[in-house]
């Protein structure tokens, strides 16, 4: 029976499976295959004992039962393996692990299974893109009230909020491209990393294997591939993590029923509560929000996992079967999550516009403020009397642009025409049209209508 949710709740089959046993151990076998090959090509070994170890190092020849029978007997995973691919390759069998330590095996095999787990991380993140550019194609002219404090500030546009979200999983996307050279790479640098039992061809060797896997190559290493570089990745993770859970929190909020602006789609037989039945609770923007939380503790995990005893210990190891696997495939369920929240998304429009006039026009007090100024007033002057006169208005329950034709100084500089123009919302969203539109073409995306 499943214990961890990711094997019955979370997660897609397709990325879990990169990071079952079966799978990890092919993984493994292929850094064994490629690293005869290479010794085979340096002349170390006989280009028939390499030809047969590449082929029996399959998990066809190679069962996972027989692995972990070998293992349950002398409490080693590596050698298990070592011993069971040995069984099936004869005479050849003397040559398999040939100068390797255990961690050039698994740490090059987790670089391949990283390798093919980026394609499905890039793969969502390009889609996740793509939803945002269509968002904020489609509201770039939408105003709506802007925020700060959790209070009403000044009108800004649904565009503008989509777009900035656009270029946070750009950059996301930018760093972890960045990040790629860093974690896919190998080593065969045996014991403390001085390659001593692979000879004085062991630099060639590392070479020779690393392109046969399509791998980088350390530059030097002691007996494992260096932390840093597994904690920058899931560092990354995390940051993508926490763009989805700044994603959803909004989202989260704009579906309160007070604002009710935006919401999840609902579909026709969704249950929202098992006692009321009037709910449709934002479950997805709530399960990133809460999921996040996990792989942001796992990147902190992974920092841990820097300093090692002198050359090597273990206690990243364990760590490591847990935080890896368990962030990446987190990671791209809730990716998937977020996009499939923001292609359903629904706009409540009237309630975009409902909000925006909920303050009675006192929204438009700085918008108020730059017109007198423009007119001759003092900027810290009309501040002041900007600042009483909503006031007035909040504590009178009257709207603002009542109070602004019965003040004396202000109708010294502006006319009640001036007053209506300089308080329409749809007036003052500043630039916020022109920066969709330049992150559209700094992205590569050109819509200008």
């Amino acid at each position: 029976m499943p214990v961890h949710p990711i094997e019955s709740r979370y997660g897609r089959p397709e990325v879990r499976g990169i990071f079952e046993e079966e799978y990890k151990l092919q993984k493994m076998l292929d850094v064994e295959a490629a690293l005869a090959r290479a010794q085979a090509r340096v002349g170390d070994i006989p280009k028939n004992a390499a030809d047969e170890i590449s082929k029996k190092a399959n998990i066809e020849y190679v069962k996972i039962q027989r692995v972990k029978e070998i293992e349950k007997e002398i409490r080693h995973d590596v050698m298990a393996m070592v011993k069971a691919l040995t069984e099936k390759c004869g005479d050849s069998g003397k040559y398999v692990h040939l100068g390797a330590t255990s961690n050039d095996i698994t740490d090059t095999a987790l670089a391949l299974q990283l390798k093919k787990f980026l394609q499905f991380l890039f793969k969502d993140l390009e889609g996740l893109k793509k939803i945002l550019i269509d968002l904020a194609k489609k509201h770039k002219h939408v105003v709506c009230i802007g925020r700060t404090h959790g209070q009403h500030s000044i009108p800004t546009t649904y565009g503008l909020k989509f777009a900035i979200w656009l270029c946070e999983i750009q950059r996301d996307i930018d760093r972890m491209n960045e990040c790629k050279k860093r974690i896919l790479v190998g080593q065969m640098t045996g014991a403390v990393g001085t390659q001593a039992a692979l000879g004085k061809k062991g630099m060639r060797i590392q070479s020779l294997l690393m392109k046969d896997l399509g791998l980088g190559s350390v530059l030097v290493s002691n007996q494992v591939i260096q932390r840093d570089r597994h904690s920058e990745f899931l560092l990354n993770l995390a940051l993508i993590a926490e763009s989805l859970d700044k994603i959803a929190t909004e989202i989260r909020n704009l579906q309160r029923t007070e604002i009710a602006e935006v919401s999840e789609g609902f579909r026709e037989k969704q249950v929202g509560s098992s006692t009321m039945p009037h709910k449709r609770n934002p479950i997805y923007a709530e399960r990133i929000c809460g999921l996040s939380r996990v792989i942001k503790a796992n990147a902190i995990a992974s920092l841990e996992n820097i300093p090692l005893w002198h050359e090597r210990d273990l206690t990243n190891s364990s760590c490591e079967r847990i935080i890896i696997p368990e962030s990446c495939i987190l990671i791209d369920y809730i990716l998937n999550l977020g996009i499939d929240l923001l292609k359903n998304l629904v706009f409540n429009y009237d309630n975009i516009e409902k909000n925006l006039n909920l303050s009675q026009g006192r929204i438009m007090a700085e918008s108020v403020m730059m017109l007198l100024v423009e007119k001759g007033m003092g900027r810290q002057e009309a501040h002041e009397l900007m600042r009483t006169c909503a006031i007035k208005s909040y504590e009178k329950k009257i709207p603002f642009r009542d109070v602004l034709v019965k003040n004396s100084e202000v109708l010294k500089y502006v006319t009640a025409t001036e007053l209506d123009s300089a308080l329409d919302p749809e007036r003052y969203i500043g630039t916020a049209i022109q920066q969709v539109d330049l992150v559209f073409r700094n992205l590569g995306y050109i819509h200008t209508v």
